[in-house]
């Protein structure tokens, strides 16, 4: 599934996404050294001649080659949604995967439009196929197209496909914000799109009839109007935390989300009518969020590129702010590092099943968890003047201080 956000403001842009995947996907976030031209790419089923790639930070589920979300170092931001379609992507040879493209958007693109370029071209030139979600012991794997949101400090792109046919549109300051969820958006507002779209006009003719939403606007019902207040200087990073850890009764709050408020979890059931779906997802045994980022995208280049990234579901886990590109704690690159928080989500989700809610386990994680994270967002406040050595160095150094709370938490 997945849910992502951003707003543009006067002086940069806040991008955010939760990634929704199977729940026992081990997920890890990694910086990537520039890559210089030359040679052959390997991406998950195709290779192409390599034109070298910059610095990236990006997170991925560890059998994949690509991004579910990142940024590189143009400070360009890009995230992906799975979309339903008229298309049946599991008849598409093997091509590119959402993941694939936001990837290679990032490797290639300086801005949000060069990155839209790229993407678009490569779903002209090969289109799209290949399984995006692995097989289980218990099921087949699963092809499917994407929606995407691109991200620079000054505009961001709306990209949404299906097979080879595409459309796009873009959001600019004034436009308050835009979210995306896993369904189609975009109708005749386009502004760019592939020739079959431009000669039907509307993209909304791509929707699968027969699949519902009601799952998507329930996430949207909360993104929406979060990309909207975060247009304005007073809805910050804090904010949308809290906003990503939403279990849809209602907003955790700010600061409250990082003292340790905890929103009940939604209801162990899933239906048509999106029952069971919430933001900070809990599809016991199908989906979980496995991953979260946000990041600030400054204008000023004097400005640090700043980002907040957690692993596994955030109401269970919590932001770990970065610098740069390789100001990261390199603990995040490891799967044994998520398979760390999914316990903690486990531990949650047995919780539930026992007491029908979850919620006394959930607070006594956060508990330990929210004084932790506060701290490190505080201290990462505090050093946003800071040189850019001093901020790789307290970023890469952080991570006892999480691996004491982990230990306090028998994980």
């Amino acid at each position: 599934m997945c849910d992502c956000l951003c707003a543009l403001r006067p002086d940069g842009t806040l991008f955010a996404k939760n990634s929704d995947r199977p729940p026992g996907e081990r997920q890890i976030i990694e910086a990537i050294a520039p890559r210089p031209a030359g040679g052959v790419l390997a991406t998950q089923y195709l290779s192409l001649s390599d034109p070298g790639a910059p610095a990236l930070l990006g997170a991925r589920p560890t059998w994949l080659w690509g991004f579910e979300h990142g940024v590189n170092a143009h400070r360009v931001a890009v995230g992906n949604e799975q979309l339903w379609t008229v298309d049946d992507p599991s008849r598409q040879p093997e091509a590119f995967t959402g993941m694939d493209l936001v990837r290679l958007g990032l490797e290639r693109g300086e801005t949000a439009e060069q990155a839209l370029d790229v993407i678009a071209a490569l779903i002209d030139e090969f289109g799209q196929g290949g399984l995006g979600e692995q097989g289980t012991p218990d099921g087949e794997g699963k092809a499917y197209f994407s929606s995407f949101l691109v991200a620079d400090p000054t505009e961001a792109w709306v990209l949404e496909t299906s097979a080879r046919s595409w459309a796009a549109r873009p959001v600019r300051v004034g436009d308050r914000g835009v979210a995306l969820s896993n369904r189609i958006s975009l109708s005749r507002d386009w502004k760019r799109a592939s020739a079959d779209v431009a000669a039907a006009g509307d993209f909304d003719r791509w929707r699968r009839p027969s699949s519902p939403t009601a799952h998507a606007d329930k996430r949207l019902a909360v993104t929406t109007p979060a990309a909207r207040a975060a247009a304005d200087a007073a809805f910050g990073p804090r904010e949308l935390a809290a906003v990503l850890r939403h279990h849809g009764t209602r907003s955790w709050g700010a600061p409250g989300a990082l003292a340790g408020e905890v929103d009940g979890l939604p209801p162990a059931v899933i239906d048509r009518l999106g029952t069971g779906v919430s933001l900070c997802m809990h599809l016991t045994g199908v989906q979980a969020t496995t991953s979260s980022m946000i990041t600030w995208l400054p204008r000023d280049p004097s400005e640090a590129l700043r980002g907040w990234v957690a692993p596994g579901n955030p109401c269970s886990s919590l932001f770990v702010p970065t610098f740069g590109i390789d100001g990261i704690a390199p603990e995040l690159a490891s799967p044994a590092t998520w398979e760390r928080f999914r316990t903690l989500r486990d531990r949650v989700e047995q919780a539930r099943v026992a007491d029908g809610s979850g919620t006394e386990t959930l607070r006594e994680i956060r508990a330990v968890l929210a004084p932790i994270e506060a701290e490190l967002w505080d201290e990462a406040d505090e050093l946003a003047d800071a040189e850019p050595d001093a901020q790789t160095s307290w970023a890469r150094a952080l991570w006892p201080r999480v691996e004491r709370a982990l230990t306090a938490l028998a994980v």
